[in-house]
Order: structure tokens, then sequence, then C-alpha cells
């Protein structure tokens, strides 16, 4: 019940090349491999736009320039 011998994964690989042939197994392998290929260029694509975005730089915070700030003042109440 362990694990297989090498006479049972021969009785597979003959099984798998009945099913599918001597030449379709290649073929499917290309087809993998190319899907795995165009996979990676995809991946690479989506990274390339995020590095070349520009982003608007930040400004600098100073008293000099903009609106003027207003102040709110929350603690007082009106009395009736």
């Amino acid at each position: 019940m362990g694990t297989f011998s090498i006479w049972h994964w021969l009785i597979v690989l003959a099984i798998v090349i009945l099913l599918f042939g001597r030449g379709k197994i290649p073929e499917l392998m290309g087809d993998f491999a190319k899907g795995i290929k165009n996979f990676k260029k995809g991946m690479s694509d989506d990274d390339e736009p995020a590095k070349t975005a520009s982003q608007p730089e930040p400004k600098a915070i100073d008293g000099s320039s903009g609106d003027p700030v207003k102040t709110v003042d929350t603690q007082s109440t009106k009395a009736s």
C-alpha cells in the first residue's frame, strides 16, 4: 500500500501514450510552455505602466502660499 513501483509507472506511461499518441504529448507540452510564456509576458506588461505612470510631485506645505486657514471654535455654545 506504500509507494508505486516502477512497474506501476511504466503501465501508466504506456496507457498515456496509447491514449494521446506519440505526437500529441510534445504538442501539448509546447502549448503549455507557450501559455506560461504568455502569462509571464502579461505579468511584465502589467508592471511597466505602474513604473512609467507619472505621479504628481507632492507640494511642500508652508504658510506662504494658498488660502488662509480658518479656525472653528468648537468650545463656544449659544446660551438661550
